[in-house]
Order: C-alpha cells, then sequence, then structure tokens
C-alpha cells in the first residue's frame, strides 16, 4: 500500500500529503505540515517528494512568509513575533520560498527544493513572544509569588471566585484541564484575570471574557485520560501594556523535557503557614518523577497513561499539590521557560506515593495546534 490514512478510515497517496490541497474530508493531510524545532524554534516543513522534514533557508526570507508560516502552525498573524537565522548542516537539502510568494495562498505550494542554501542559514521563528520574564529564585514550596513572576498563569473565574488555572500560551489562547470546563461549558460563565497575584487583584486588573470552549473530545471524567481544554478570549490580552502578562511557550517538537528535570507549579491558593487570609498566587518547585514509578500499583494502580505526568514537590512537607485544576507545570530549558503540564489530579502529592499528575502538553501539542487553526482555514486555503 503506498498511501496514507486520513484519521477517518479513507486513505490519500503520499504524493497528496501536505502538498497544500484537501484531500482528507477532515483536512488532516494538510494540517501538520509546519513545526517549530527544539529550543532554538526551528522552522521546518514537510516535504511531499522526499517524505521528510527540511529546514527552510534564510535567503531571501521576509517577514511576510514568517507570518504565513504562523499562521499555519495556529497562531494569528496579528500575534507574530519575529524571525531570525541559525547555520546548520542538512544532508537532505533545504527549502526555499518562491520569490513571487502570495500570502493569501497555502505556502505548501509555494517551496521548491534546494540541495544548497547559502551559508546553510535557515530560519528561526517565534510565532508569539513567549517564555520570557520569569525571574523567581525561591527553591521551597507554597511560597507567595512575586508580580510578575509567573505572567502566563490566568485566574479562570465563576460567579466572582477563581475555580481553575490556566496557562496562557498566545495573547488570545488559554491551556487549562477539561474536568475544569465540564460543568461550566458556557464561554458566558468564566471571567479571565491576568497578571494578578494578590487578593486585590481583581479590583485593579480588568476581567477579560471567553468567545470560545474546547474540551478534548476523548475526555474521560473517570480516568482523567485527555484531560485537556482551550479557552479563546473574545479580545486578545495586551501583554505589551504590563510585564505582569505574557504567554509561556508550547514545547516544540524534539525538546528534550527528562524526568530529570526540575519544573514549577503555581496556584491560587494560601500558603503552608497556615495563613487563613484571602488567596495568593503562590509557587512551588517541583521535580518530574519517572513514569513507571507513577504507574506502579503504590502510587496510582495502573491509572497513569502516556498523556500523563507526573512530580513530586524538591521539599518534603510543602503542602503546593492542592492545586488549581488546570494550572501550569512549567520548566526552564535553554533559557526559555515551557508549559509541559495542565493539573488534572493534585489533591495527594504531599503523600510518599501520591504524586501530582499532569496532562502532558507535549502529547497534545498537535491536538492544540489544530484547535488554534479551524477558525481561520478558510483564510489559509487548508
Amino acid at each position: 500500500m503506498h498511501g496514507t490514512q486520513c484519521g477517518d478510515g479513507s486513505c490519500v497517496w503520499d504524493s497528496q500529503w501536505c502538498d497544500g490541497v484537501v484531500d482528507c474530508p477532515a483536512g488532516q493531510d494538510e494540517a501538520n505540515c509546519v513545526r517549530l524545532l527544539g529550543s532554538s524554534f526551528l522552522l521546518q516543513i514537510y516535504s511531499t517528494p522526499s517524505k521528510s522534514w527540511r529546514t527552510v533557508c534564510s535567503d531571501s526570507w521576509s517577514e511576510q512568509q514568517g507570518r504565513a508560516s504562523c499562521q499555519h502552525i495556529g497562531y494569528r498573524r496579528g500575534t507574530y513575533f519575529k524571525s531570525g537565522q541559525q547555520q546548520t548542516d542538512s544532508d537532505d537539502g533545504f527549502l526555499m520560498f518562491k520569490s513571487d510568494f502570495n500570502p493569501e495562498a497555502s505556502i505548501l505550494r509555494q517551496l521548491v527544493l534546494r540541495e544548497t542554501c547559502p551559508n546553510n542559514s535557515v530560519v528561526t521563528l517565534h510565532c508569539t513572544d513567549c517564555g520570557r520574564g520569569v525571574n523567581s529564585s525561591r527553591a521551597s514550596g507554597g511560597q507567595l509569588a512575586s508580580a510578575g513572576a509567573w505572567p502566563w498563569h490566568v485566574s479562570l473565574q465563576v460567579g466572582g471566585s477563581n475555580r481553575c488555572g490556566g496557562a496562557l500560551i498566545s495573547p488570545y489562547w488559554i491551556v487549562t484541564a477539561a474536568h475544569c470546563v465540564a460543568r461550566f461549558s458556557s464561554p458566558g460563565d468564566w471571567a479571565v484575570y491576568a497578571g494578578t497575584v494578590g487578593p486585590l487583584g481583581t479590583l485593579f486588573n480588568p476581567s477579560y471574557s471567553v468567545s470560545r470552549i474546547i474540551a478534548h473530545e476523548g475526555f474521560n471524567s473517570v480516568t482523567r485520560k485527555n484531560d485537556i481544554a482551550l479557552m479563546r478570549l473574545s479580545k486578545p490580552l495586551d501583554n505589551t501594556a504590563s510585564r505582569n502578562i505574557g504567554p509561556v511557550c508550547l514545547p516544540n517538537v524534539g525538546l528534550n523535557i527528562t524526568e530529570a528535570q526540575t519544573g514549577w507549579i503555581t496556584r491560587y491558593g494560601h500558603t503552608v503557614n497556615g495563613d487563613s487570609g484571602s488567596a495568593h498566587l503562590t509557587e512551588a518547585q517541583v521535580s518530574l518523577i519517572e513514569t513507571a514509578d507513577c504507574y506502579s500499583s503504590m502510587a496510582y494502580g495502573g491509572r497513569i497513561s502516556q498523556d500523563m505526568l507526573c512530580v513530586r514537590e524538591t521539599e518534603a512537607g510543602d503542602d503546593m499539590c492542592h492545586t488549581d485544576s488546570g494550572g501550569p507545570l512549567v520548566a526552564l530549558k535553554d533559557g526559555v521557560w515551557w508549559l509541559i503540564g495542565d493539573s488534572i489530579w493534585g489533591e495527594h502529592c504531599t503523600q510518599r506515593n501520591r504524586p501530582g499528575v499532569y496532562g502532558n502538553v507535549t502529547y497534545y501539542l498537535d491536538w492544540i495546534y489544530r484547535q488554534m487553526r479551524v477558525k481561520f482555514r478558510e483564510r489559509i486555503h487548508l
């Protein structure tokens, strides 16, 4: 067989995959053809003739091409941040945009193969200004977070009270947990607050309304599989007006986050010293633990699946694992902060064999981008 399955039982020829023409009924053949690789945000596009991912030569590259590439991934052109370049070796050759580039046409139909590239200089691409601005030196858990320390953490509120946490991944989009929105599935139920760390923060910060809620179609409320959801804001958050607001980066393909990685979790709650006052944004450092240990019968009895991550706090006795559902788990790598998890279980993780469980954002990367793309599919001719 020389075809590729669309995902609904139908097939298309290999030559039709990522050729800029929709052949699968739901467009799967043109969906995941552009990606960002590693911590350098290397732009790669799938080459149908070679059946491989190729880097894009920076020769004659334009910001217009950058915006179009970001839009194909799932970002709005208005969130575009910057392009760059780096030197790399490639035995498979390179891709280059045609000189008569049309921003309204599919970028996949405007590429040519090149065996060489001047100076081996290829494109790096930042579709939104993310992963910056954190400067927290505290290593103990349950401490109050300072203003601007975690600019992506948002409070998702229903009826004036914090119901869940979330992570801003672009000026328009928030990642949270599916079980957060299962009961309150109407966008009008929710108000979003960003840039707040203290109990009075909401009085001095505007709330943002939600225009759309997308829970993963495979979410299981019993097993907590596929416990991830997206919220789309009615208007974009203005992260240029405040240093206290800014997106965290989605984990690019090939980003190697290992079990030895240290991460941070944040939540709205009370500190471990028994403070009974109003809730503040608090922070704690955690370490990722091996999935096999978390899967064992002493922990969660085989309920951990590949779409989950397990963490344990770095200091015994901390009480940060009563986390906000949907709250972010982030990690610093190569100077960039990445969103690697959303809180789905955590109420018992202060116990030795009850680690905190997070949805594995890397596992859901394609799903996230697919939802972000839907609204603009017609405009980019997917």
